[in-house]
């Protein structure tokens, strides 16, 4: 396997859509002890329901550590394909890579600097390395990103355009040395970015910094559906009231204005042991091939938000896959999984 010496854009290469043609999921099984703790078992069966539920669209493959390959085969069971490789732990949008495509029908991979979201945990090495050992399985061409970088930080239309917010990619705690304008190029050349809408703030007490996929993603061209509570003396309100204020002072690529669209945010405020807000989110949810597998919380808004993402996405299923065992380590859905686009690997 070659190490593009290059960027993306420089061969013509960008990030597509999430709703363009998968070859297959990603996924990585619950690892880390101090993360899960008890709720471990509970993660196990969370993460291989929504193995199973994607698998019902696309295929799916699910890493693992090597010893632990039995046990996930057997909670996943059949049609879910086990990948052994070395682990910390389970959120493979962040730790795998960016792929990018040609548009010809060829693919290769981004794999980016990872720093355990600024730091927040130690013990991070082997997932920093998972993303390249995944492209090397793959025989795929790999250009190294840049900087420390997250998939659950961005949102792209496959049009040039894509979603952030500053409280994550603008962070000290991941590339203090790195000017506003330097992190856009960056952006830009990796990712084939003509356009980069900045919102604000992410969730209350989202370890991540602020991942745009708790907030807000794009469900086509010119339309973004945004997480909103309905009330009003949440503190998540007035940051998604100033997110939705410069979605519509926006343009994209092609200089169009956004629709946004409201997705209620979960009613029951749910706390950690430590008394921090557990995050849970609507929006964080993953575009399959012909569906949409998101998330349910027991929560009042789960059939007004499933309705919502459904007319957003009308010519897909809508399954929902409980994940509160899932929100307890930090993320939901989108934050677990990780989409291939369809085509062959580019070697050169």
């Amino acid at each position: 396997m070659k190490l593009a010496a290059r960027a993306p854009a420089d061969d013509g290469l960008f990030m597509p859509a999430e709703w363009e043609p998968h070859e297959r999921c990603w996924m990585q099984w619950p690892s880390r002890g101090s993360v899960w703790g008890e709720h471990l078992p509970h993660a196990y069966q969370a993460y291989a329901n929504v193995a199973r539920a994607i698998s019902r669209f696309e295929p799916v493959a699910m890493i693992c550590r090597p010893h632990e390959a039995a046990a996930a085969r057997l909670a996943c069971g059949r049609g879910i394909e086990i990948v052994p490789i070395e682990i910390d732990d389970s959120w493979a949008r962040d730790t795998g890579p960016t792929f990018v495509i040609d548009g010809k029908g060829g693919v290769a991979g981004v794999h980016w600097q990872f720093n355990a979201w600024g730091n927040a945990y130690q013990g991070y090495e082997q997932d920093a390395e998972v993303g390249a050992a995944m492209l090397e399985q793959l025989g795929m061409r790999r250009y190294a990103g840049p900087m420390i970088f997250e998939g659950g930080s961005i949102s792209v239309d496959g049009y040039g355009t894509l979603l952030t917010t500053e409280e994550c990619l603008l962070n000290d705690n991941r590339n203090p040395g790195l000017t506003r304008q330097q992190i856009e190029e960056r952006v830009a050349l990796f990712l084939g970015i003509s356009r980069i809408v900045w919102l604000d703030q992410g969730l209350e007490d989202d370890e991540t910094s602020g991942h745009v996929d708790m907030i807000a993603c794009f469900a086509g061209r010119g339309r973004v559906l945004l997480h909103m509570p309905e009330d009003k003396s949440d503190p998540n309100f007035a940051r998604m009231q100033e997110n939705r204020a410069r979605l519509e002072a926006a343009r994209d690529a092609g200089g169009r204005k956004l629709e946004v669209i409201e997705v209620p945010q979960p009613r029951r405020n749910l706390r950690r042991s430590d008394g921090r807000r557990l995050c849970t989110s609507y929006i964080n949810f993953y575009i399959a091939n012909g569906g949409i597998v998101m998330p349910s919380f027991d929560d009042p808004n789960d059939e007004a938000a499933a309705r919502i993402i459904g007319e957003a996405f009308p010519d897909r299923e809508v399954v929902q896959v409980p994940a509160l065992d899932i929100a307890v380590g930090g993320g939901v859905i989108h934050c677990i999984t990780q989409q291939q686009p369809k085509g062959a690997p580019l070697s050169r």
